[in-house]
Parts: structure tokens; C-alpha cells; sequence
């Protein structure tokens, strides 16, 4: 006959039972047979990504193994050791060259149903399947700020059973816009416990398309599903509120799971704490962290303004973005004055739109009759403020030409120029980078209203670029909607394409897509010409193109202060610093 327990021995008895199962949900107490003996063939397994290596600590024998893997790490690469045990005593090892990771971990269990959701819309989930998928994943990498990688690892493991790959493709365009990578851990290393995670899930931050990281997600979850994964889980860096909102209306619940990474070039904004630019825009952090890289010193002098100091071997320079004390005050002047630099343009040789000035409303009205439609701009001004495009009508006409002397008291108005809108990069009189703007394009579901699409749009847009692109919810863009004939609380049918604003500045909520490779050699010449025209170093230029790798195009405007952020993944930031500091280039072609 068995005893009986007495009410404190049952208390006792629980209480082990709860703390035992809480160190063994933190990894500090592994369940039986987890640990596959130091002898294994399968002790010490790291599952190499291709950016780098996911060092799983449960099957190593020991601290010292998993730091002895982390300090093997390769160059330009990201290790990470997960499902750290001991991470006190890991770091105690090696307290120099290793650092604990601010990120959480979130686990989603897949043996509960998952919550029903739309399928995606205006998009399709697949594996890779292709060398171009490879590249485009690489792409969409450097647009986030993440390590790449080479698209032949990718292709030549599309099939690997450890690693998956997803995309997801734009079915009207045929464009990947976003990509998820999971890990099997059972086909990894015999986990006992069944299970997976996610990693480097990104969406194109120029994407028209919404919620495609939340339907990457939960396809992969699916996928794991499928194969009997207990669990999936993810690392998420601690302050990345947009992605943890995501992840938890999703399911996953916060589990106290930590990683240790390695002090690396890539990894030192993790370990060295907030620097003082981060009070910088995006395209002036993109300057200073590349003059960083190369021991210049950075002095911020306003922040909010976006000034700065480099220093190198007795050399200094003040800078603003991109605009730097190489760039004389004529220059700056001749691109400010919009009227200035066409005439300039047009003494060079470049096609320039026709344009008269607003003040003579004779000859606006003659423009407007004869060409059908224009476009109306203050002559100094940046950002697309003021600019209204696609003018057909007098009252039309009288009402940009108000709302441009808003911004400058002389207006200009020029024939529209049907096409894109493409932005040149010249430095030191190459060209370094070009890219398409695209104006900003709402997607209807069937349920939500036009202002809540493009408020959901100009979310997406901030969240991308650091929060220097919006569609402002102004009467520009009530005209654009107007036009398409819609009203702002109109609900838009499905699959509906609209343009709500004309202009494709990125600063409305624009997007930009990377041509340098394909641009027309006239085109080429055209640019270089025309920097040195301007007597400029440094200019972002504006043309109006039927495509980039044809020689028909029109000069719109030259911007003194162009974003070099905008053009990652071309070397905008490299080459501004390589004429800012030409000894370290040298030193950096010598290394």
C-alpha cells in the first residue's frame, strides 16, 4: 500500500516538478538523450546558411567547443551559436571576442492549429527555383542591410533537406519581394525534440504588395507543419517592434533562449552600443559608417540637420549627407535654380523639357493648350514639394501654380514628359549608381477604403527608409485618386491598381529600382556632361526615360544633395568617402 503524501510533500513535489520543467524549456536542464555524446558523429553540428554558420550549442560537448567553433567563423560572415545553455560561462571564455545578442526568441507551437488567414493577395509563395530567385534573395538582402551572400551557394542547395528557401513572387510583375529560410532541426541533428526555426526573413522595401512577410511566415510554419516539427522558432532583435507585433499576432510566445554571436566588423553596432550619429538621417549614417570603417573620425555637429565632421591625417571635411565643402556655393546654386541649370543643359546638349514661366499666363495657357498636358514646379525647392504633375485643365493649372509659389515665389511650367523617372549618381565625374522611380501604387483587397490602403502603404514605406518616406494624405493625392476615379473612403475592388501620387519622389513615398547595369551609354554620357557642366563633384540628376537602356530621354533637374542610402546596393558611400579621403582608397586597393 503506497503512503500517503502529506500536503507539504505534495507542495514540495509540484514546485520540483515546475522548476525542472522551466530549466528544461530555458536549455538548462536538456531532456534525456538530447546531448549526443562527445564521441558522435553528429557532435558539434553547425548548419552553414551561406551568410554564415548556425552553431546549434545542444550538440557540443562543451563551452570551450562552441567557442573554439565561433572563433572559426569566416570573413564577412555571421556566425550564430543558438540555444545557448551556459551563456554566462561561454562568454567568460572568450569575454573579448564574444558578446551576448540583444535579441529575443520566439517560438510558434505547430501542434496547434493555426489561425485561419487569407490567402495571399497579388502574390505567390514558392521554393527557389532558380539562379535569378538566388540573386534576387541577395538582393532583397542588401536592401534590409543584411549579409549577403553568393547565389551559387543558394542555387547549388536548392534542394538540401536541412535548409529551405521560400520566396514570393509578384504575379503581375513576376519580381521576387520577399524570401524566408528555415531549418529543419531533425534532418540537421536528430533533434529529439522535432524542431525548426526561421531565419532572414525579408520583404522588398520597395514592394506595392502588402503583408508579405506575415504570408512567408505562416507558409513556412505550414511547410514544417507538413513534416511534423513540433515547433518553430526565430531570433528577433529586441527593439525590432514592427517584426515582434508581426510575430506575435501570429502566435509565437517569447521563450528565454539566448544566442552569442562574435565581435565582428558586420556585428559591431550589436556590441558597442547606440553611436553618437544615431541621431543621423539614413543618408548621412550611410557616410559616417562608411568613413568609420575606414578609421576617419566622425564628429556630429547637427544632428537633426544632418552635419558632420570627418577627420583623416590632418584633413577635415564638413559634410551634410552628401553634400560636402567640395561643392562650391556656385554649383549648389546652379542646381537650386531650376530655370539655371535647363539653360545649362541645354548649352551641354541634353533634351530639356519646354518651359515657360508662370507668371506670363499667356504663355502657360499656350503651353497647356499645345502640348495637352504639363507639369507645374517651383524653381527652388527639393523633395517633390510643390511639384504637380499631369495638368490638363485651367483650373487645374491655376490652382499647382498656387500651390508651387507656396513653396517659391517663381514657378515654372513645362510640357509633360511621358515615361520614368530615372536618377543618375555622379561622383568625381563617373557614374556610380542609377534607379527607376516608381510613384507610389495601392493594390485594392475588396475590403479596406482607399485612405486606408495608402495609409497602410505609407507605413510600409516609412518602416523601409527610416521613416523618410510618406504619401502625405494631402490634396495632391486626392486629385491623383480623383483622377482614377475613386474617392479617399471609396472601398477599392480587388486587384484594383492605382497611382496615388504622379510624382515618384521618394519622399512621397516613391520607390527606387536599381539600374546602373542596364543604363544606355548616351545616357552615361549625358550625366557626365552634365556634372561637369554644373561643376559639381557630387549630383543626384533626374531624367524622364521610356527605359534606362534606351538613348530617348529629357533632363528634369539636378539635386546638389542627392540620397546615396537610396542606392544600396551600388558602392554610392564608397566612392563619396574615395573623394572626400583619396589615401584611404589607395590603402583599401593595396589591402
Amino acid at each position: 500500500m503506497t503512503p500517503k503524501r502529506s500536503k507539504s510533500g505534495r507542495i514540495r513535489e509540484a514546485t520540483q516538478h515546475r522548476l525542472k520543467r522551466l530549466r528544461r524549456q530555458s536549455g538548462l536542464e536538456p531532456p534525456p538523450d538530447s546531448l549526443p555524446p562527445a564521441h558522435s558523429e553528429q557532435a558539434g553540428v553547425a548548419v552553414d546558411c551561406g551568410w554564415g554558420r548556425l552553431v546549434f550549442c545542444q550538440t557540443f560537448a562543451s563551452n570551450e567547443a562552441i567557442a573554439a567553433e565561433l572563433r572559426d567563423e569566416g570573413e564577412n560572415r555571421r556566425d550564430i551559436a543558438v540555444y545557448v545553455r551556459d551563456p554566462h560561462v561561454l562568454l567568460a571564455i572568450a569575454p573579448t571576442e564574444l558578446f551576448l545578442d540583444p535579441s529575443h526568441t520566439y517560438r510558434l507551437d505547430l501542434n496547434r492549429p493555426a489561425t485561419p488567414k487569407d490567402r495571399p493577395r497579388g502574390f505567390s509563395i514558392r521554393r527557389l527555383s532558380s539562379a535569378s530567385d538566388a540573386e534576387a534573395i541577395n538582393r532583397i538582402y542588401a536592401a534590409n542591410g543584411m549579409v549577403q551572400l553568393d547565389p551559387e551557394f543558394l542555387w547549388k542547395r536548392r534542394d538540401s533537406r536541412i535548409v529551405t528557401v521560400f520566396v514570393a513572387e509578384d504575379n503581375e510583375s513576376g519580381e521576387i519581394i520577399g524570401t524566408v529560410s528555415g531549418v529543419d532541426h531533425a534532418r540537421a541533428f536528430d533533434d529529439p525534440e522535432k524542431g525548426s526555426s526561421l531565419w532572414c526573413l525579408a520583404a522588398d522595401p520597395t514592394a506595392r504588395l502588402a503583408r508579405i512577410g506575415d504570408a512567408l511566415t505562416r507558409h513556412l510554419a505550414a511547410h514544417f507543419q507538413v513534416r511534423g516539427c513540433a515547433f518553430m522558432d526565430l531570433s528577433v532583435l529586441h527593439d525590432n517592434t514592427a517584426a515582434i507585433g508581426l510575430y506575435e499576432r501570429i502566435g509565437f510566445k517569447r521563450i528565454p533562449f539566448f544566442a552569442v554571436k562574435r565581435k565582428n566588423p558586420i556585428n559591431e553596432a550589436l556590441f558597442t552600443g547606440p553611436p553618437q550619429e544615431e541621431t543621423l538621417n539614413a543618408y548621412a549614417r550611410i557616410v559616417t559608417t562608411e568613413a568609420r570603417r575606414r578609421g576617419i573620425a566622425v564628429e556630429v555637429l547637427d544632428g537633426e540637420g544632418g552635419f558632420f565632421r570627418l577627420t583623416h591625417g590632418g584633413r577635415s571635411i564638413v559634410c551634410r549627407e552628401s553634400l560636402s565643402e567640395l561643392t562650391s556655393a556656385v554649383a549648389m546654386s546652379r542646381c537650386d535654380d531650376k530655370a539655371v541649370s535647363r539653360r545649362l543643359m541645354e548649352q551641354a546638349g541634353l533634351p530639356v523639357a519646354k518651359a515657360v514661366d508662370a507668371d506670363d499666363r499667356d504663355a502657360a495657357l499656350a503651353l497647356l493648350k499645345n502640348a495637352g498636358e504639363v507639369v507645374v514646379k517651383p524653381a527652388r525647392g527639393e523633395q517633390g514639394r510643390g511639384v504637380t504633375v499631369g495638368i490638363r485643365t485651367k483650373a487645374a493649372l491655376d490652382a499647382a501654380i498656387l500651390s508651387a509659389r507656396a513653396q517659391c515665389p517663381e514657378v515654372l511650367v513645362e510640357t509633360y514628359a511621358p515615361g520614368d523617372d530615372l536618377r543618375v549618381i555622379v561622383i568625381d565625374g563617373k557614374v556610380v549608381a542609377a534607379a527607376l522611380r516608381k510613384r507610389p501604387t495601392i493594390v485594392g483587397n475588396g475590403q479596406a477604403t482607399v485612405r486606408k490602403l495608402i495609409e497602410g502603404l505609407s507605413r510600409r514605406r516609412q518602416a523601409a527608409t527610416d521613416g523618410e518616406s510618406q504619401i502625405p494624405l494631402d490634396a495632391e493625392t486626392q486629385r491623383c485618386v480623383g483622377d482614377a476615379g475613386y474617392d479617399m473612403d471609396d472601398v477599392l475592388p480587388v486587384d484594383t491598381v492605382i497611382e496615388v501620387r504622379k510624382t515618384a519622389n521618394l519622399h512621397t513615398g516613391g520607390t527606387l529600382h536599381d539600374v546602373t547595369a542596364d543604363l544606355h551609354p548616351s545616357l552615361v554620357d549625358a550625366s557626365v556632361r552634365a556634372a561637369s557642366c554644373l561643376d559639381i563633384p557630387v549630383v543626384g540628376l533626374d531624367y524622364i526615360v521610356e527605359r534606362p537602356d534606351g538613348d530617348r530621354f529629357v533632363f528634369i533637374e539636378a539635386n546638389e544633395r542627392p540620397g546615396l542610402a537610396n542606392h544600396e546596393p551600388q558602392p554610392t558611400a564608397e566612392r563619396f568617402i574615395d573623394l572626400l579621403f583619396p589615401q584611404t582608397a589607395r590603402r583599401r586597393e593595396e589591402t
